[in-house]
């Protein structure tokens, strides 16, 4: 039984096939140029889509909207050193905003970044700044019936090779995801999160978290690493970020809130206590930078692109997001979703990961070849068969790399009830039912940076006669 009741709802329709057809024909086959009126179940991201709390919003209504200096940006300064042990942040509009921030001040022409998996707005910040991304996930990773507890890791031993091919000199930082979102939302031990930190240590990179997924990683770790089965959620994640150089926060995502983000730095006298459990000295050059971009890109020091209001609920939401009954019960729904479009024939990556549940397009298409992007066929049924948005993160998404076509269902925090992922693992089985039936795709126009083709890019049935317009 879920620990909190519902105190304001929102109306959702589902429209007719024929209404869904012309939307998503009018969407050019892309669901992110659909209208989220037109939208019955939104799993499109759980970015910024949850629902606030009772405190949050009351927290909303003593936000200081001050220029400089605001109230509420001490709140939040307080709640991520209390939390995520960062003594200074810089304040961003939301993540790739904070993304933007960090890696404009780290990454120069011809840097390689690595990461377990970069994500795309990451990728697309790394290349933007003229470096290379190169993703170092595990084995295991791409196994979607290996049993590993942590299939989000990251493999040193390939990010020391490619680090003997491109020299330390040009590997300005080393990127660790928690959960790792790309690699179907798989969380990453504390174990693996050391082993990294002394990695970077070694060829003297910064070393930065992407702690979107912070408190659900936490949770996976209190459940999977022996070493901290008796912690706290909250005890947990101090732990694993106190590895840290910096961190990248969305606060869409763990912090609660529907807008922010921020750079976490350390403090002016000591860092974080390293990979070998020594303090380390932060990079005050490196804070002033960010500061500095801040600025320029997102707004004054003290807020960053935020309302005061959104500060004050971000300071609440993060203190709330490692409380024991909200974050058990999050991975709980997911687990759930996940286990209903398995005893449905739904061929879905397992263990579920901490935000999404991630179906393998590949084996629910098998006659689709990759080349007509089976994960962007399935979204687009799972919408035309019952109104579902979810999310293309194969091919389609990240045209330069070999991810299986896994397509993502995010489920929003705090907002859907068992009867509406009832519905989506229905759907997703009607759709898998129709096998040869469903059509490939083809690209009939794309932004020039492939790194963000998914987001706006348009396409076509490779069968013409197939989803056509009735006469």
């Amino acid at each position: 039984m879920r620990s909190y009741k519902a105190t304001m709802v929102e109306p959702v329709r589902l429209l007719d096939r024929a209404d869904r057809e012309a939307a998503l024909r009018e969407a050019g086959f892309n669901v992110f140029n659909l209208d989220s009126s037109d939208v019955f179940v939104d799993l499109l991201t759980d970015s910024g889509t949850g629902t606030m709390s009772n405190e949050q919003w009351a927290a909303m209504f003593t936000g200081d909207e001050a220029y400089a200096g605001s109230e509420s940006f001490r709140e939040l300064e307080a709640a991520v050193r209390d939390v995520m042990g960062f003594e200074r942040i810089v304040p961003a509009h939301q993540g790739r905003g904070a993304e933007n921030v960090l890696y404009g001040a780290l990454v120069t022409e011809g840097d390689v970044v690595l990461n377990n998996a970069h994500f795309d707005t990451t990728r697309a910040h790394v290349a933007a700044n003229g470096g290379d991304p190169v993703d170092c996930p595990v084995p295991e990773a791409r196994d979607g019936d290996s049993d590993h507890p942590f299939k989000g890791n990251f493999d040193v031993e390939t990010g020391r090779r490619v680090v003997e091919e491109v020299g330390a000199e040009n590997v300005p930082a080393v990127v660790l995801t928690i959960t790792n979102n790309s690699m179907a939302g798989q969380p990453v031990s504390v174990a693996n999160t050391r082993e990294v930190a002394a990695f970077a240590d070694d060829i003297d990179a910064t070393f930065v978290v992407d702690a979107c997924r912070f408190a659900e990683n936490a949770y996976f770790v209190q459940r999977r690493e022996d070493e901290f089965a008796g912690e706290s959620v909250a005890a947990v994640a101090r732990e694993q970020l106190s590895y840290a150089d910096a961190c990248v926060m969305s606060g869409k995502k763990d912090g609660l809130v529907n807008a922010g983000g921020f750079v976490g730095l350390r403090g002016e006298d000591a860092a974080g206590r390293g990979p070998s459990g020594n303090p380390t000295q932060s990079d005050d050059d490196l804070y002033e930078r960010c500061r500095q971009r801040g600025i320029l890109f997102e707004g004054f020091s003290t807020y960053g692109g935020m309302s005061g209001r959104d500060l004050a609920a971000f300071a609440v939401g993060l203190r709330e997001a490692v409380e024991p009954p909200y974050v058990a019960e999050r991975v709980a729904q997911v687990e759930a979703l996940c286990d209903a479009l398995a005893d449905r024939g739904v061929p879905v990556y397992q263990p579920a990961g901490g935000h999404a549940v991630y179906v393998n397009a590949n084996e629910a298409l098998p006659h689709l070849p990759r080349e007509q992007f089976p994960g962007q066929a399935l979204v687009c049924e799972l919408y035309r068969e019952g109104g579902v948005r979810a999310v293309e993160l194969g091919r389609f998404a990240f045209p330069d790399t070999d991810r299986a076509d896994l397509v993502r269902l995010a489920v929003p925090r705090r907002t859907y009830g068992p009867d509406h992922l009832e519905h989506v693992a229905d759907t997703a089985a009607a759709v898998c039912e129709k096998g040869e039936e469903v059509t490939g795709y083809e690209v009939v126009s794309e932004p020039p940076m492939p790194e963000l083709r998914h987001f706006s890019a348009e396409l076509r049935p490779v069968d013409e006669n197939a989803h056509a317009p009735s006469q």
